[in-house]
């Protein structure tokens, strides 16, 4: 795995060396290095297992977790109904995810923490805490790459109808990599970079969400929170920096720019206790597993539909 990453990482940097260079065009074979080093990384197969070009026309591929079709033309149905919970560091976002646990229908997926705070025995998490300006571009690099594993990630279980995940790879790119962008913690070059890279993520891969689910807090009260549950890689983290999250997460989601926000949204009052959010999740059980309880069977489209049509109502 960290040969591969070292590998995209590599494929970056030549592709920022690139839109520096004044005259010099990105051309289609670094597109199709960076799709043989995601093949890898989302599949799991390797360069030798590779039999043909996904770029190549009349040709047909045989890879799963890669399409060669654009994201419009993707087969949607057949996979499980995709829920994202968005919100600031310390809105609860776990406690919703371990809310949802108890549903045999659902999978969940809690944010890689684990991977950042080990890549080769060095904490990202705690770098990038540290110094922001230093660490932000090859933090977002491995985010984006950790994100999209853990996004096109295949079910355990057949009988799942649900796969519900602790922030997603659109939220890395709509709001941190705005918000460092916006700030001057990441230059020109890195942010091209890493935009380049979700597009063609986005162009070639089923990244696709049914639903948000965003927990709504204050920067002060997710601040206390944060000071209370005293995670060491958080002890510098600085209030302004919440309240930068907070605003970049509503430009994001509470923004009425179709660009941004094609996603059906639900917003939900993160600043109340546990025991007060649990009854919110109670009330909103049949949206956020995107259909109505039926038994085991996977979402279709008049389920994504349903879900969409239920969700026309003013919070």
């Amino acid at each position: 795995m960290l040969k591969l990453i070292s590998e995209l990482n590599r494929k970056l940097i030549d592709l920022k060396k690139a839109i520096l260079t004044p005259g010099k065009r990105v051309h289609k074979q670094f597109q199709e290095d960076m799709e043989n080093v995601l093949i890898n990384i989302v599949t799991g197969k390797t360069n030798n297992e590779k039999t043909t070009s996904v770029f190549s026309p009349g040709k047909q591929s045989s890879f799963l977790g890669i399409s060669p079709l654009k994201i419009d033309e993707i087969n949607r149905e057949g996979r499980p109904f995709r829920v994202a919970i968005e919100g600031n560091i310390g809105a609860g976002k776990s406690t919703c995810i371990d809310y949802f646990k108890r549903f045999p229908s659902v999978e969940t997926y809690g944010e890689p923490i684990d991977w950042w705070r080990n890549v080769d025995g060095d904490n990202l998490l705690e770098l990038l805490y540290t110094d922001i300006d230093k660490w932000i571009s090859v933090f977002q690099s491995y985010v984006q790459l950790t994100r999209l594993k853990v996004q096109t990630s295949k079910p355990q279980n057949q009988n799942t109808t649900v796969q519900i995940f602790e922030r997603s790879i659109q939220n890395n790119r709509f709001c941190f990599l705005e918000h460092a962008y916006r700030k001057g913690s990441l230059n020109s070059a890195d942010y091209a970079v890493l935009d380049q890279w979700y597009r063609w993520i986005r162009s070639n891969v089923d990244i696709n969400l049914d639903l948000i689910v965003y927990l709504r807090t204050s920067p002060e009260v997710v601040y206390e929170r944060v000071k209370s549950r005293n995670r060491p890689e958080e002890s510098g983290l600085q209030f302004q920096y919440l309240v930068d999250l907070h605003e970049s997460h509503e430009k994001w989601l509470m923004s009425n720019d179709e660009r941004f926000n094609n996603i059906p949204l639900l917003v939900l009052d993160g600043n109340q206790p546990i025991s007060e959010m649990e009854k919110q999740y109670k009330i909103f059980e049949e949206k956020i597993i995107g259909h109505e309880t039926k038994g085991l069977k996977r979402a279709d489209s008049t389920d994504l539909s349903k879900a969409k049509k239920n969700l026309k109502m003013d919070f």
